[in-house]
């Protein structure tokens, strides 16, 4: 029997059909039994109460390393690597994180597989196999993770704030650890590092301080006895839940502006307070509440003072880094150029904001408006993937009291006006740090934080700087907001009488087509609309992209001071451009959603361009083109990769050299022009009746095409857009090389691409089934015994209905020339795996992978963004995945032996390949070797993207053909 058993009436959603049982182990583990019959994955999540704040001194990063290492092996399981092979075959995945005061270890796995991996997963911390080999290894790939991080602005910024802060507080500690910290520093202090690991492990690791949620089909008796025989053995030490006393900044680290120099372009500040954590009041909601005004957006607000005045363009606002004994308020500001120059001005404005706030005191109708929008938001709330659940729950399970382990601060219900103004008195001019990046500090600054190498110079600021700042700053009419005309208050359910699980076509003219899928599943009262606008002027040059890209931009920024409220109440909306024009998405409460979509179409159709708003955008979007060069190695090789294979796309290069000659009238004479043939496909779903889609789309043709002057004509026959693919030469490697475009990163990259075919059902189970096989072989391979870096992925790959395989690896190890290679070597290696797995094995494996098809949607956006892919590519399978598990069924392993031979073997006779290889500052030297090496008789090197895509075939396209939908 449990330890102090007992039943607890835990808060949760009306909706949730779920069951709740808490028990605690004879070993003092506390556990959360989660049943539910309709899961058709089963998830666990153990949190151990001990993070990096408990690192040893002069040991950094030892949690984090203790929990890479502890997935490796355990006496009963002892071969490396063997836990996530099995969850990986049996269509799981697992991962870990490591806080500051806690560490989370979590996984899911298909349902008839989750007592064994359970099992494995509770070995872990039982009896974990640390070996010395495997030790030094993993050392490693924490040293690549923090390579890869060294040049990302959130890292290095955080690392900053936590530098300038008390030495003794663990909040100054660098968390993620390097070789240094984990090899070098320990072997000068004659400490084996592996001893250390284990000394950390024993001395922490007690089932004491864990919480395990196992979250599962079975009912909670059945579980609780899994549980109980699989995880009693976990040793108690009955070890104290460490605390962490005192402020992590003391005097010297308040009134403080700190200058810094990022790595990417653009403006931030981030003006911080130590606050009284939300945690110790979290059902008074003190941070949410000012959060929630501080951060409005609405008119009146600060962010809409700042965006009038061309200073801003996001806001963020709320409780930050936090945990029981500490927290921090920040707001995060973007700047435009003039933004930065009005830094005092900002700074100014936002403490009359909080002057407004001290005035007006605490007003209990926002706090119950905020109370209602929570809890309706908490009892409508989605389905998330129980994986995600478990680790929300386990995380709380520390820090709430059982009835709010669901619920955590997500329903703030007690109003208590002097708790939130507790927290208001904190957010004073005596109490603040200000951080201000920007790259025209270049050369003005005097320090340099040791772990990510910020250059950053540090001046004290008096409360009577602030005032005159206040005092000089422009004088705007800064007002609370009015109440939220969006909030829903018709949450009924219409009963559908449409039968069909599937997406029907509902509508079709030569104006649009529409698809309509009533909720048949989730019993929610939100609805979801997408609408593709397919423009053939809207991508026909790097130019023509540009100003489709300024276009969206604009209309979601005019749109904000309308909409801002409707996303606050849980209906969220975005304009993006495609490759083909542009979408409207618009999710959330059926109830007001037409009102939101009406807006934005109406928006469309009377958008004129507002001189200082086009400024504004247009240099937001300059620097986001600009800081594409330092964005991760692996994701540029994949940009590139895209950009072979993609016909009729641009080079980011060429876009951002159209940018600086656009101006306001050049988007004015455009959009007639792109909106004057169009094609609009739309997808209603949800809560949402049939008359009422028909009803929606009528009203958008009425607007857009039979006005007295109209928008927009159909297409041309000939017009209807396509999405074409570069049918890459049988029995032919084709290889791109390019120099890294950021000369600071030392990080290389391969992709290295296996076209296959194009969309078959039989064929796409053969290409999937190959890849969950060798999926967790090649992550083994490459990374746990090659080291070749953090990022290592084996993954399937489909363009539009192309389908194929693709390595991803990235390294500051070797150079991607190398790393090709040694791809080709673990093909090679697994070659004689793949053709001595037993038939158990491998009637195992197609188990797995159609156990992961007849997964059910967890939610209305899951399920849509299936079908919307199919819409999208044109392939309107939407009974793909019934079909793919017919076809798994009869697919015999001689077959998928076949499959590989024929297109995966290395030298396979119809085998096509394509690998990007971009080069890090490490590996220069190799760019000119690898480029200038004689090309092997099958080998192709692009020199010349574009000549390249011209000269080949294309696959045909699935989309476009508009002709052969049928009502």
């Amino acid at each position: 029997m449990a330890v102090g058993r007992e039943e607890v009436e835990i808060v949760k959603p009306r909706s949730d059909k779920r069951e709740y049982r808490r028990v605690v182990l004879e070993n003092s583990l506390e556990v959360l039994l989660i049943s539910d019959p309709d899961t058709d994955k089963c998830a666990a999540s153990m949190d151990v109460g001990v993070g990096s704040f408990s690192d040893p001194e002069g040991l950094d990063g030892l949690a984090h390393f203790l929990e890479h290492m502890l997935f490796y092996a355990s006496e009963k399981y002892p071969v490396e690597d063997g836990y996530s092979k099995f969850i990986t075959e049996h269509g799981g995945r697992m991962n870990a994180f490591t806080a500051s005061k806690h560490t989370n270890y979590y996984f899911d796995v298909n349902v008839d597989s989750f007592e064994e991996a359970l099992d494995r997963f509770a070995q872990f911390f039982i009896k974990p196999l640390m070996s010395p080999d495997a030790t030094m290894r993993e050392i490693k790939a924490v040293h690549s993770e923090n390579q890869m991080n060294l040049l990302v602005d959130y890292w290095r910024t955080n690392q900053l704030q936590r530098h300038i802060s008390e030495e003794s507080h663990p909040y100054h500690k660098f968390s993620t650890g390097n070789w240094d910290t984990l090899e070098i520093g320990p072997r000068a202090k004659g400490l084996d590092i592996r001893n250390e690991l284990i000394q950390f492990y024993k001395e922490n690791y007690s089932a004491n301080l864990m919480h395990l949620v196992v979250y599962s089909k079975e009912n909670p008796d059945e579980i609780y006895s899994l549980v109980k025989d699989k995880f009693q053995e976990i040793l108690n030490t009955d070890k104290s839940r460490s605390h962490f006393p005192g402020q992590p900044c003391s005097t010297e680290h308040l009134q403080i502006l700190v200058k810094a120099v990022p790595i990417k372009q653009g403006h931030k500040l981030s003006v911080i307070w130590p606050v009284t954590p939300e945690i110790q009041h979290y059902k008074e909601g003190p941070c949410r509440y000012l959060g929630h005004l501080i951060g409005h957006q609405g008119e009146g607000s600060l962010f809409y003072v700042l965006k009038t005045l061309g200073w801003a363009t996001s806001l963020f606002a709320g409780e930050w880094e936090s945990c029981w004994e500490f927290a921090f308020f920040t707001v995060e500001i973007d700047l435009t150029d003039a933004g930065h120059e009005h830094v005092q001005d900002i700074v100014g404005l936002l403490f009359k904001y909080i002057i407004l706030l001290q005035q007006s005191g605490v007003c209990k109708w926002i706090f119950d408006e905020l109370s209602a929008l929570c809890e309706t938001k908490f009892h409508y709330q989605d389905k998330i993937p129980p994986i995600h659940y478990v680790v929300r729950v386990a995380s709380n399970m520390e820090i709430y009291p059982q009835e709010d382990w669901i619920v955590g601060s997500s329903l703030p219900c007690e109003f208590n006006p002097g708790t939130i103004q507790m927290v208001l008195d904190k957010l004073s001019p005596d109490n603040v740090r200000i951080f201000w990046e920007s790259k025209s500090f270049e050369g003005l600054t005097d320090m340099v934080e040791p772990w990510y190498g910020t250059a950053y110079s540090m001046n004290k600021i008096s409360t009577s700087t602030i005032q005159e700042w206040m005092s000089s700053s422009p004088d705007e009419n800064l007002h609370l907001p009015v109440p939220n005309i969006f909030i829903p208050t018709d949450l009924s359910l219409n009963i559908s009488e449409e039968k069909t699980n599937l997406p029907i076509l509902l509508r079709k003219s030569s104006y649009s087509t529409l698809w309509f899928k009533p909720d048949t599943a989730f019993s929610t009262p939100k609805a979801y609309i997408k609408i593709d606008f397919s423009c053939p002027h809207a991508s026909n040059s790097s130019e023509a992209v540009m100003l489709t890209d300024l276009f969206t931009r604009l209309l979601m920024d005019y749109l904000n001071e309308f909409a801002y409220d409707a996303r606050v109440a849980g209906l969220y909306y975005s304009v993006h451009d495609t490759n083909t024009g542009f979408q409207v998405t618009v999710v959330g409460y059926s109830h007001k959603l037409r009102i939101l979509l009406e807006k934005v179409i109406e928006k469309i159709a009377t958008f004129e361009v507002r001189p200082e708003r086009f400024v504004v955008i247009k240099e937001v979007v300059t620097k986001d083109y600009q800081n594409l060069k330092f964005e991760q190695p692996y994701e540029q090789a994949k940009s590139y990769c895209s950009l072979i294979l993609r016909d009729n796309t641009w080079p980011w290069t060429e876009q951002l050299e159209a940018l600086p000659s656009i101006r306001g009238e050049d988007l004015t004479k455009f959009l007639p022009l792109m909106l004057s043939r169009t094609f609009l496909e739309f997808y209603i779903a949800g809560n949402i009746e049939r008359g009422e889609a028909e009803s929606i789309v009528q009203h958008i043709e009425n607007i857009l095409f039979h006005g007295p002057q109209p928008i927009c004509q159909p297409l041309y026959p000939s017009q209807h857009l396509t999405n074409r693919v570069v049918k890459l030469g049988t029995g032919s490697s084709h290889f791109y090389c390019t120099k890294g475009p950021n000369p600071s990163d030392e990080n290389s990259a391969l992709v290295h691409y296996i076209q296959v075919h194009q969309d078959d059902i039989m064929m796409n189970v053969k290409l999937q089934l190959f890849a969950l096989i060798a999926k967790q072989a090649a992550f083994h391979q490459l990374r746990s015994v090659e080291q070749l870096g953090y990022i290592t992925r084996l993954m399937h790959r489909n363009d539009f209905g192309i389908h194929g395989l693709q390595f991803i690896i990235q390294s500051t190890v070797k150079g991607p020339g190398n790393i090709d290679l040694r791809v080709e070597e673990f093909l090679k290696m697994f070659e004689s795996k793949l053709s001595q797995m037993t038939n158990e094995d491998f009637k195992s494996n197609v188990n797995a992978l159609i156990d992961m098809k007849l997964e059910k949607h967890k939610n209305l956006r899951e399920e849509c963004a299936f079908y919307w892919r199919e819409i999208s590519d044109g392939t309107l399978k939407f009974d793909r995945r019934v079909t793919e598990v017919a076809a798994l069924r009869q697919l015999t392993q001689q077959e998928l032996l076949d499959f590989f031979n024929e297109y995966v073997k290395v030298g396979a006779a119809r085998k096509k390949t394509l690998s990007i290889r971009v080069y890090g500052s490490l590996h220069a030297s190799e760019y000119t070797t690898d480029k200038n090496q004689p090309a092997q008789p099958s080998s192709v090197q692009i020199e010349d993207i574009f000549s390249f895509r011209r000269s080949q075939p294309l696959y045909g396209s699935f989309k476009g053909a508009y002709g052969r939908v049928k009502l």
